[in-house]
C-alpha cells in the first residue's frame, strides 16, 4: 500500500532544502572550505530527519490518551534531541565537518516552518487558498 506524504511536512521540507541551497550560496560566496558545506548538509539532513520525526510523533501521539501521549511526545523529544547532540558530539571530536554550520543546518527546519505558508501558498494557488479560508477550514 503506498501512503501519500503530508503535505504540511512536504511543504516543510520543501522550505528545509530551499534555506540550506540559499545558506550553501552565502557560504561558497566567503569560503571554499569543504568541512563547512559538509556540516552545513549533515545539519539539513538532520533537520529533514528531525522534522519527519516529528511529523511521526505528533501522529502517533494524537491518537493516545493524554497522559500517555505527554510521555509519547517528550521520550520522542528526548530521543531527537540526543541524537542531535551525538551527531554534533561527533563532528567536534573530528575534523570531517563543522559543527557549527551543522547547527546552522539544523536551524533551517526554524527556516522552513517560517517559510511553510509562503510555500503552502505558491503550492496551492491563490483561488484554492481563497476556497479553503472562506469554508473556514484553514485558518
Amino acid at each position: 500500500m503506498r501512503r501519500k506524504i503530508d503535505p504540511t511536512l512536504l511543504e516543510l521540507w520543501v522550505g528545509i532544502l530551499a534555506y540550506g541551497v540559499v545558506f550553501e550560496i552565502v557560504l561558497l560566496f566567503f569560503s571554499r572550505n569543504p568541512a563547512y558545506s559538509t556540516g552545513l548538509w549533515i545539519g539539513v539532513i538532520l533537520a529533514l530527519a528531525g522534522a519527519f520525526h516529528m511529523w511521526w510523533a505528533l501522529n502517533r501521539g494524537l491518537d493516545l490518551p493524554e497522559k500517555a501521549a505527554v510521555k509519547s511526545m517528550s521520550t520522542q523529544n528526548i530521543i531527537r534531541y540526543v541524537i542531535i547532540a551525538g551527531v554534533l558530539a561527533v563532528l567536534m571530536c573530528t575534523d570531517f565537518a563543522n559543527p557549527i554550520f551543522a547547527f546552522c543546518g539544523y536551524m533551517g527546519m526554524k527556516a522552513g516552518a517560517y517559510l511553510n505558508p509562503l510555500i503552502h501558498r505558491l503550492r496551492t494557488g491563490k483561488e484554492k487558498q481563497e476556497e479553503e479560508i472562506s469554508d473556514g477550514t484553514v485558518l
